[in-house]
C-alpha cells in the first residue's frame, strides 16, 4: 500500500509540474503572440467631405487598395493593416485634430494631408507625434516634415512660366485663391513673370461663391493674352465656365488654370466646352499614366469607378510604406523615416520614384501641360 501510495503521489507532483510548466510557458509566449495579432495602424488624411470630397475620396481608394493588397498576404511582418480615416474637410481648423488623432491611435505612419494650408498647421504635429508623414502638399513650406511623391511648388511652377513664355505673353491676369498651396504657386509665377517683363494683374477669389462672374470681368478689364487661375476646382470650374462666356463675347485671351484644378470633378461641374477651353499644370488621371496600367484595372476591379488624379499618389505612398516596413523589419519611426527618405529607383504606379533625403520631395515629379479631350479625360497636351 505505501509503495503504490508513493507513486500515486509522484506521478501527481510530476502531473502539477506539466502544468506549471505549460502555464508558465504559455504566459511567456502570450505577450509576443498577442503583439503579431495586433493590427498595425495606417492613417489616410484628406477632404473626405466637403466640397472636395471627390479628391479626398480618390485619395482614399489609393490606399484602401494597397492595404487589400498587402493584408490578402499577410500584412507586414507578419501583422494586418488597419486603416484610420481622419477627414479634415480641406480646413486648417481641422488639421491639429487629425494629427493628434492618429498620435492617440498610435499609427505608425500618415498618408496626407493633401491641402498645403492643412499640411502647414499638422505636419510639424505628425513629426513631433513619431508618425511618419508620406504627403500630398505640394507647398515648398512643407519640405522637411516627412516625404512626398507628387510635384512641389518649385517644380510646377517652371513648367507654368515655360507655357506662359512660349505664347510670347506680355500682359497676364491672374485669379487667386488666398490659400497657402494656390497663392504660393501665384505668388512663385508671378516673381518669374514679372522679372522677365511681363505685366501682372491680380484679383482674389474668395472660396464657397456661387459665381465668380465680376472678378472675371475684373480681371479681363485690361485685356490680357493670357489668364491664370490659382484656386481649387470647386472655384475653379465656376470660374472656367464664366471665362467661356466671355470668351464668346468676342474677347480674346487663352485660360491656364492650376494644378489644384486638375480633378475629373472639374470638368463634371464646368462642362467640357468650358474645360476643353483652358489648359493645366498638373498629371493626367490615372488611365492616362501608362505606368499605371494595373493599377487602373486594380482600381476599377475594387471599386466599381474610374479612378481620379491623387489616388496614384496615395497608393504609391502607401506601397513604399510598406515597402520600407519589410526592408526595415521594424514599425520605428526613426528607421522608416530613414528607409522612406531614401528610396532610390521605386517603380510606382506614378512612375520611377527616387526622394532627396534632404528635403523629402521626388526628384523628377511628373509635371506636364494638359487639356481636356473630348471625353472629359486630362491629357497631356501635344
Amino acid at each position: 500500500m505505501l509503495s503504490r501510495l508513493v507513486v500515486v503521489v509522484l506521478v501527481s507532483i510530476g502531473a502539477a509540474s506539466t502544468v506549471a510548466m505549460f502555464v508558465t510557458a504559455s504566459s511567456t509566449a502570450s505577450p509576443a503572440a498577442d503583439q503579431a495579432r495586433v493590427p498595425v495602424t495606417v492613417a489616410i488624411e484628406a477632404p473626405l467631405s466637403g466640397p472636395q470630397a471627390s479628391t479626398g475620396r480618390d485619395m482614399l481608394r489609393g490606399v484602401q487598395l494597397a492595404v487589400r493588397q498587402a493584408n490578402e498576404r499577410g500584412g507586414v511582418l507578419g501583422r494586418k493593416i488597419k486603416l484610420l480615416r481622419l477627414d479634415d474637410k480641406a480646413r486648417p481648423s481641422l488639421a491639429k485634430a487629425a494629427a493628434e488623432r492618429a498620435i492617440s491611435a498610435n499609427a505608425v505612419a500618415v498618408i496626407g494631408p493633401y491641402n498645403s494650408s492643412v499640411g502647414i498647421v499638422n505636419l510639424p504635429v505628425y513629426v513631433a507625434g513619431k508618425v511618419v508623414p508620406i504627403h500630398l502638399t505640394s507647398t515648398d513650406d512643407t519640405a522637411g516634415d516627412g516625404l512626398t511623391v507628387q510635384p512641389k511648388n518649385s517644380q510646377i511652377s517652371p513648367v507654368e512660366a515655360r507655357y506662359f513664355e512660349s505664347h510670347q505673353a506680355t500682359r497676364v491676369a491672374m485669379l487667386v485663391d488666398g490659400s497657402a498651396y494656390t497663392k504660393g504657386m501665384a505668388d512663385r509665377l508671378r516673381r518669374i513673370l514679372t522679372g522677365r517683363g511681363i505685366a501682372v494683374a491680380t484679383v482674389p477669389i474668395v472660396e464657397g461663391k456661387k459665381s465668380y462672374g465680376s472678378q472675371v470681368a475684373e480681371a479681363l478689364k485690361d485685356k490680357p493674352q493670357l489668364v491664370y487661375v490659382s484656386t481649387y476646382f470647386p472655384e475653379g470650374s465656376k470660374i472656367a465656365a464664366s471665362l467661356l462666356a466671355a470668351a464668346g463675347g468676342g474677347t480674346s485671351f487663352g485660360c491656364f488654370m492650376g494644378l489644384a484644378n486638375v480633378d475629373p470633378a472639374f470638368v463634371s461641374k464646368a462642362g467640357i466646352p468650358a474645360s476643353r477651353f483652358c489648359r493645366y499644370s498638373g498629371v493626367p488621371t490615372a488611365a492616362q499614366i501608362p505606368t499605371a496600367a494595373k493599377y487602373v484595372q486594380e482600381y476599377r476591379a475594387a471599386f466599381r469607378a474610374k479612378p481620379g488624379v491623387w489616388g496614384t499618389f496615395t497608393y504609391d505612398s502607401a506601397k513604399l510604406l510598406f515597402a520600407a516596413i519589410r526592408k526595415t523589419r521594424s514599425f520605428e519611426y526613426g528607421a522608416l523615416l530613414k528607409s522612406l527618405l531614401h528610396t532610390s529607383g521605386y517603380k510606382g504606379a506614378t512612375g520611377t520614384i527616387t526622394i532627396d533625403p534632404s528635403t523629402g520631395n521626388r526628384i523628377k515629379a511628373p509635371v506636364y501641360i494638359l487639356t481636356v479631350n473630348a471625353a472629359g479625360q486630362f491629357v497631356r497636351a501635344r
